[in-house]
């Protein structure tokens, strides 16, 4: 074993290893209850973010213990086409090369995407493999392979032939520059400031109009009404005049409409059906017509008037300043409002009514919120419950159309004949009027329609399989809270409706990376650390331990710091060194790679072992319960202050001797252990470790740890405490380590044992005797340890120093029994503090006034 820790030499070959002995199949435990977790998708366009290391990490340490506690453990990995994404990313190579989509025409595009993704497409699995991600690569999917195209194809025509996908004319959320439909989540909202413009509509048959406010003058020129709402008693005799259009001069309708909010404005605004989503209702209701006055490019079109040919932008200044030529500009104010920009290339995004494919939410919303309210969804933390359930309740019908050329092509063809349309599983031949003029819809489908069926088309649905039937529903789902609506509530609602049962059982919710600089972990923002920068300086376990660390349950971020990746990489150095300590003394006998407890351990060896126990049984109730970082927080402290700093120093004296007794076997079982339980989170070092102290197997497919119960020997903190105070002593008296220094221990409650002998010669390198009573005279300085007092030979020490040393140790008691009787004598704290709370500042109080009375007494000794 070689003296340091490289993680770069430890993490190169074990993935191989384990991939070629088929340590992450399910197939490893054919026995075992199925376990299944689909990976949440990344985009093939990417390159793992730190997000995804997160996430990863989490299902990881998930899936590698159920490996371990013998469950046929399948993690599905896999990645997304990424419609728009992808597609940008190819037509960016094009316009390189002097070229648009368009000149290739349709086909050769696809192509030239599919090309890209042959050449491109593995490198997230490759950077997988770096971190260490144990998915069973022989079950890898794309959502664009074959079996999951049909997949979706076939829910596609399923639900158009229940009539819950529809096609129809409606506002949806267009991007200019990705020129395609958005659905409602696909874009993301902003805070802007803009203004509120007032207008003045004159009424056609007299004097006097009517003032209304908007906060885009531009899509005037489109507007058919002004709406009021009826109970408005400002407006109750104007409905049904009519108003000529400023600028146009169209003579448009009053409306009332119980949707107008009287507190908005002056309570009249215009109704522009074809670029609002609310007109567009309004409009349906009062059989308005719909103008379009903006077009794909978010220009002006020809029924836009003087103003066609002009950006959305140049028209709004433009119509503005025409407005207030013609005197019908009343006013403009400051105004905070939320705009919808595309979430891909961050375009403000256009309302435009057109024609595209819809799915109809609310058949598929009951049954998830159903499962959700009767627990067969569960999620952890539970608040995330209520934001489900709100959203659900209040969704909208899903525009799921997408004018792009890469993803998968919406499976209906129109009739040239009778303008029928075909939706099939099946290429037709011909329409059923006998035609065969059929032509292919050219718009593909939102890719998160495909990602909804994530779950079980990539276990093969919809053929009846063994993957399908063992796997489904999946066991768990690992996610941030950010993607919950666009595609956690989906595949719910798919799972029930083409399963029959919800996808997963539980969703776990983790924060988002936080940086350094308190904000969002973004490239867009300049803030984002590269994962595989880190792993080749600090080692994937490193890197993996201390993100998981940091994400606390219910928190919405998860900050982080390159320090708390240098710690975790020392925590690494500190296992490595155990072991090396280890194998020196455990090499002949040998670590079986289960049990192996000694039958009769010493007190030490007591301790240990029942510590270990106990923090094993807490680690698999936090882990049960998807709070990792407690559950491997908890195994950090056990390692490092108890496993490394306690038991290896107590273990030195026994293993000086001829005969150790079982110290050695029970060093060796325990470091297996802590190595078995920290596998999860780190798998290369503790997979390095078990094969120099184990040498059989894995560790990747070892048995989970259950270390059985042990009695620990009473009053060990007590030993503690006087080692430390010993050791204090010596560090406040400036004596070197192995400095002699006679210890008389005075032990009125009889709390110490034999076995303190020898630990304390060797870990406090004193040579301790037994008092019967407390030693009188000067020569000695009290060191109090809880019920112990331990009289420390002042020979070689520095009397003065330990009377400065008492002094401040005095003033520090008094300290705190003062604050604690200030609280104590006040007689609110005691009426309103809960009574465990006094109960605890009362034993405080006590405590610090016999630590003062000891250390006054001490003082008196030495003056």
């Amino acid at each position: 074993m070689d003296p340091a820790y490289d993680p770069q030499q430890v993490e190169a070959h074990w993935y191989s290893r384990w991939e070629a002995a088929g340590v992450f199949r399910p197939e490893q435990n054919p026995g075992g209850p199925p376990y299944c977790i689909v990976i949440p998708p990344p985009n093939v366009t990417g390159s793992l973010h730190m997000g995804h290391a997160l996430n990863m990490a989490v299902q990881d340490a998930l899936i590698r213990r159920k490996r371990m506690q013998g469950y046929a453990a399948l993690w599905v990995p896999g990645t997304d086409h990424a419609g728009i994404a992808t597609q940008n990313v190819v037509e960016r190579q094009l316009a390189g090369e002097g070229l648009t989509r368009h000149h290739l025409g349709r086909e050769a595009f696809v192509e030239r995407v599919w090309e890209w993704k042959r050449h491109h497409g593995g490198r997230i699995a490759e950077q997988m493999r770096r971190l260490g991600f144990s998915c069973d690569w022989t079950r890898e999917r794309f959502t664009m392979d074959e079996g999951l195209s049909r997949a979706v194809r076939t829910v596609f025509v399923r639900l158009y032939e229940k009539g819950i996908v529809y096609r129809g004319r409606r506002v949806i959320n267009w991007c200019p520059r990705c020129h395609t439909a958005l659905s409602d989540i696909e874009v993301e909202h902003e805070e802007v400031t803009g203004e509120l413009v007032y207008i003045e509509y004159p009424f056609t048959d007299g004097p006097g109009g009517i003032e209304v406010a908007t906060t885009r003058a531009e899509t005037m020129l489109g507007d058919t009404a002004v709406a009021v709402h009826p109970d408005d008693e400002r407006y109750r005799g104007q409905i049904g005049r009519t108003l000529r259009l400023p600028l146009v001069g169209r003579e448009i309708p009053v409306v009332g409409d119980s949707a107008v909010d009287p507190a908005f404005g002056t309570g009249a605004v215009k109704v522009t059906p074809a670029h609002d989503p609310a007109d567009f209702e309004i409009a349906e209701r009062a059989g308005l017509p719909a103008l379009t006055v903006l077009d794909e490019e978010a220009v002006v079109t020809a029924a836009g008037g003087s103003f066609a040919g002009l950006d959305r932008f140049d028209a709004r200044t433009a119509v503005k300043e025409a407005l207030a030529a013609a005197g019908a500009l009343r006013r403009t104010e400051p105004y905070a409002h939320a705009v919808g920009h595309c979430y891909r290339c961050g375009t403000m995004v256009e309302p435009y009514l057109s024609e595209q494919w819809f799915v109809k939410v609310r058949p598929l919303v009951e049954p998830a919120i159903e499962a959700v309210r009767r627990g067969e969804v569960r999620f952890v933390p539970t608040r995330w419950e209520k934001h489900y359930l709100l959203w659900m309740e209040n969704l909208r019908d899903w525009t799921i159309s997408r004018q792009i050329w890469w993803g998968h092509r919406i499976p209906a063809w129109y009739c040239g004949a009778c303008g029928e349309v075909t939706v099939a599983l099946e290429d037709p031949a011909a329409c059923a009027c006998g035609s065969a003029a059929l032509r292919r819809e050219d718009d593909v489908l939102d890719t998160w329609f495909s990602s909804a069926l994530w779950p079980f088309s990539t276990l093969g649905w919809p053929d009846d399989n063994p993957d399908l039937r063992a796997f489904y529903p999946n066991a768990v789902l690992v996610t941030a809270y950010d993607i919950i609506y666009f595609w956690v509530a989906r595949m719910i609602q798919m799972g029930l409706h083409f399963v029959g049962g919800p996808p997963f059982g539980d969703v776990a919710i983790h924060g988002l990376i936080q940086a350094p600089d308190k904000r969002k972990m973004s490239k867009s923002l300049g803030n984002a650390v590269d994962p595989l920068d880190l792993v080749a300086e600090h080692g994937a376990d490193a890197l993996r331990l201390a993100l998981v660390l940091n994400a606390v349950p219910g928190h919405d971020t998860v900050p982080f710091q390159v320090e708390q990746v240098e710690a975790a990489r020392r925590f690494g150095n500190k296992l490595w060194n155990a072991v090396r300590f280890a194998l020196g003394h455990t090499a002949a006998e040998g670590v079986p790679p289960a049990g192996g407890y000694p039958g009769d351990p010493s007190p030490e060896e007591r301790w240990i072992l029942s510590r270990l126990h106990e923090v094993a049984a807490r680690f698999d109730e936090a882990f049960d319960g998807y709070r990792l970082n407690e559950a491997y927080g908890l195994l950090y402290s056990f390692a490092w202050s108890e496993v490394c700093d306690w038991f290896l120093e107590l273990a030195k004296a026994p293993l000086r001797k001829a005969d150790g007794g079982t110290v050695a076997r029970t060093l060796g079982v325990v470091l297996r252990d802590l190595l078995a339980l920290l596998h999860p989170i780190m798998p290369f070092l503790t997979e390095e470790l078990w094969s120099h102290l184990v040498g059989e197997g894995f560790v990747a497919a070892a048995a989970w740890p259950n270390p059985p119960e042990f009695q620990g020997p009473a009053n060990f903190a007590a030993f503690q405490e006087t080692v430390a105070a010993v050791r204090r002593f010596r560090a406040e008296h400036g004596l070197p380590p192995r400095h002699p220094v006679e210890v008389a221990v005075y032990d009125p409650e009889g709390v110490a044992a034999p076995w303190w002998q020898e630990q304390l010669a060797s870990l406090a390198a004193v040579s301790p005797s037994w008092a019967a009573s407390a030693p009188a005279g000067e020569g000695h300085t009290r060191l109090v340890a809880g019920p112990v007092e331990v009289f420390a030979a002042l020979s070689g020490a520095d009397a003065s120093a330990e009377r400065e040393r008492l002094r401040r140790a005095a003033a520090d008691a008094e300290a705190v029994l003062e604050r604690a009787t200030v609280k104590l004598t006040n007689p609110e704290f005691r009426q309103r503090a809960p009574e465990a709370v006094v109960e605890k500042e009362q034993a405080r109080a006590a405590e610090a006034g016999a630590r003062l009375e000891k250390l006054r007494a001490q003082l008196r000794a030495l003056e």
